[in-house]
């Protein structure tokens, strides 16, 4: 019993006192290797335009356009809204707006456990942002 509630506590993220399904799966991915590791920081570096260690809209703002999301044409989000949203896509469960390498490497290494070889996860990355 002692030996489930240190399991427990060690993956509890939240520290709930429970593990959801998220927690769990988090627990069980397999370690990255250094080369999805490294292309991970390149992504993250590309995007940390400050160079502060985070990603914020303002790092966003003038490298990414918006003016073409549908939603941003309908007038339904403004330009903002888009690159808050995109980043809330990285970011802890938090939302505070500020993206941290640790939380860019936890959602690809969720990316990353469904993708078999380095070489395809790399291609990936380097496709999607570019490098």
């Amino acid at each position: 019993m002692a030996e489930a509630e240190g399991v427990c506590r060690r993956w509890d993220r939240d520290g709930s006192g429970t593990l959801d399904l998220e927690e769990f799966l988090r627990a069980l991915r397999p370690p990255m290797s250094q080369a999805r590791e490294a292309v991970i920081a390149a992504a993250f570096s590309k995007l940390d335009r400050s160079g502060d260690g985070v990603v914020t809209v303002d790092d966003l703002r003038g490298v990414y356009s918006c003016h073409a999301h549908p939603k941003v044409q309908s007038g339904e989000w403004t330009e903002e809204e888009v690159l808050r949203r995109f980043l809330d896509n990285f970011d802890s469960s938090e939302k505070d707006g500020q993206v941290t390498l640790a939380e860019f490497q936890d959602y690809y290494s969720g990316v990353s456990a469904s993708m078999d070889t380095d070489e395809e996860f790399v291609a990936m990355m380097t496709s999607a942002w570019r490098l």
